[in-house]
């Protein structure tokens, strides 16, 4: 299968939704999260989601995304060969409950790779006054699919900051994944997609095992990082990046890695790994990136 970059830029059709606040607390509970700002609505200031609900909110735009392309030649047969491989949220404030959000979006890079051919999507969130919310830009590998081109939209992404020095880890903290985790993860975030709680499709798609959602794995990376470095404040978070690069099969561990801490300004970005049972990278080049 084949994809040409003239595609870059073509927009999708808007989503609206309304944000409830049984979804941002099932998102918390998902991650096994009793941080009181995600839980406790007895609290002044309101509940939160935690930073990662984002990805929860565009998830039905990326589980139809042949329907929301406004490009009518777009080769929908494609998508089905994508694997979640980077993600990339840019975070202006924290998604509440009762929140009206719009979210609008673009095909915003295709670009060659020597496993296939890279798919980044851009979501913006806005709520009603137009104020931005969050942007997400998410990349999908396409396995076996060949871009014609040279690419285009690589100058558009988001740059990632880089740890000058790759040092020896900070701190460690090891994570039981539950066997049942990828099953409550589906059940609380309505993320659904059969490799995740079907042996059998599993293991159709040439997989081992179910596999621990990415995106999962990612957020107990982003919770610890808010635990342990920004005491407990996940309203610090703002940007979260990395690259999906393993498979983590529940019913065993991981374990999360702090190998970096770098001052910017007024902002601190802490560069961390997730590591599955095996000492093999699941989450890399993990960047969080915290307001003083």
């Amino acid at each position: 299968m084949e994809i040409s970059s003239r595609f870059v830029g073509a927009p999708l059709k808007p989503m609206e939704t309304q944000i409830t606040w049984r979804q941002t607390t099932n998102y918390a509970a998902a991650l096994g999260d009793a941080n009181p700002r995600y839980l406790d609505d007895e609290r002044q200031e309101g509940i939160v989601a935690p930073p990662m609900f984002c990805v929860a909110v565009t998830w039905p735009i990326s589980e139809r995304i042949g329907e929301y392309i406004e490009a009518p030649d777009f080769p929908s047969q494609i998508v089905a060969t994508q694997v979640h491989y980077t993600e990339h949220l840019q975070l202006h404030r924290l998604v509440r409950p009762d929140d009206r959000l719009t979210i609008r979006g673009r095909l915003a890079a295709i670009l060659p790779h020597k496993a296939g051919a890279l798919m980044v999507l851009r979501y913006d969130a806005h709520d009603p006054t137009g104020d931005i919310v969050f942007t997400e830009h998410i990349g999908g590998m396409m396995r076996g699919v060949r871009c014609t081109d040279a690419g285009a939209g690589a100058e558009q992404l988001p740059i990632v900051p880089a740890a000058a020095v790759q040092g020896p880890r900070l701190w460690e903290v090891t994570i039981p994944i539950d066997r049942t985790a990828p099953f409550v993860y589906d059940g609380c975030t309505n993320i659904c997609f059969p490799i995740h709680t079907s042996v059998k499709f599993a293991r159709q798609v040439g997989l081992p095992d179910i596999i621990y959602q990415g995106t999962a794995t990612l957020a107990l990376g982003v919770r610890e990082m808010i635990d342990r470095e920004a005491a407990g404040d996940p309203g610090r978070v703002k940007s979260i990046a990395c690259r999906f690069t393993g498979m983590v099969i529940p019913g065993r561990e991981i374990r999360v890695q702090l190998f970096g801490r770098q001052s910017d300004g007024d902002h601190t970005h802490l560069f961390f790994t997730v590591l599955n049972a095996d000492g093999k990278r699941v989450v890399s080049d993990g960047v969080v990136t915290l307001s003083e």
